[in-house]
């Protein structure tokens, strides 16, 4: 767990500088944390209707379900590139971007950037049972990283950020 979304110490994370002002609510600190400074970052990477819907989804976020999940401890970066394993088996995790935010956020990382199996996600929802409709949720959680990734690479990160803005907030609005 963790006393807020966010962190007590606001202390940014990334690159980007993304803020971490505690919150009370993971709507509230997606929204105002993450996508509405995303927003402004990709200003000019992102198509203009994909800025206009990011901005829209955060007064929609509580209608995704689980949204009144208590924060969570995430890693915050959790890709396998940032998973190594020991000559004895053990894996470690490195370059944290730790925060309290929603539990679903780390498991949408997993699946973003691979390298992680089936078998790990049973275990987890095992340990800690998973909300129904939390692969639905996937594309919304994966949006933030997403975004980050279109403003510091481009390429292909910029459409793959769009049609994850596009399936949560309904069909693109550019030809």
């Amino acid at each position: 767990g963790a006393p807020s979304f966010g962190r007590q110490d606001g202390r940014t994370t990334g690159s980007r500088a993304l803020p971490n002002q505690p919150c009370s609510t993971w709507a509230e600190f997606y929204g105002t944390q993450r996508l509405q400074p995303l927003a402004r970052l990709a200003a000019g990477v992102l198509a203009d209707w994909a800025i206009a819907q990011l901005n829209a989804l955060v007064g929609r976020l509580a209608e995704f379900g689980a949204a009144d999940e208590p924060p969570a401890r995430l890693h915050g970066d959790l890709w396998a590139g940032n998973r190594l394993v020991d000559h004895t088996g053990t894996s470690w995790l490195i370059d944290p971007a730790a925060h309290g935010g929603h539990r679903e956020f780390d498991l949408a990382m997993m699946r973003l950037f691979g390298g992680f199996d089936d078998a790990e996600f049973a275990a987890y929802d095992e340990v800690h049972p998973l909300t129904d409709g939390w692969q639905e949720r996937i594309a919304l959680h994966q949006i933030a990283p997403l975004v980050v990734h279109a403003v510091k690479f481009g390429g292909g990160y910029v459409g793959a950020a769009e049609r994850a803005i596009a399936s949560r907030t309904g069909p693109c609005l550019s030809s």
